[in-house]
């Protein structure tokens, strides 16, 4: 869910189970695609990596494995693995998930490129959206 910042930009709060810090926003405290409440404890920019109809494609950094993407459309959250293009959690409509793996299929190996350097906590390259 989107924070606004002090230094007015936005950014998406990264949850952890952890001390007892308690968010000032409820839908602050969880994790993107993620169901289970949790308290947050520290605050994490997420970057978008393509946006198209609609549709945001970001990655957190440092995630865990497997490599995936995260997908925001509407009211709707999925993740999906890179290199399958499999749904690892949430849901998307079916002619949306349709777009996604399409733009992904096309772009594998940006995705990855940009996984490893999420995981380097490296500036992320834009990749081009679906046309």
């Amino acid at each position: 869910m989107p924070v606004n910042r002090r230094d007015g930009r936005v950014g998406y709060a990264h949850c952890v189970v952890g001390t007892g810090l308690r968010a000032l926003n409820r839908a602050a405290t969880r994790r993107f695609g993620d169901t289970a409440r949790r308290p947050c404890t520290r605050f994490v920019p997420v970057p978008e990596t393509s946006r198209f109809l609609g549709i945001v494609v970001a990655m957190y950094y440092d995630d865990h494995p497997p490599p995936h993407f995260h997908v925001r459309y509407g009211g709707h959250r999925a993740i999906l693995e890179i290199n399958t293009t499999a749904v690892l959690s949430g849901e998307l409509p079916h002619r949306v998930l349709g777009l996604v793996v399409e733009w992904a299929r096309l772009h594998r190996t940006e995705l990855d490129e940009n996984w490893h350097r999420a995981r380097a906590r490296a500036p992320l390259t834009p990749i081009r959206p679906l046309e």
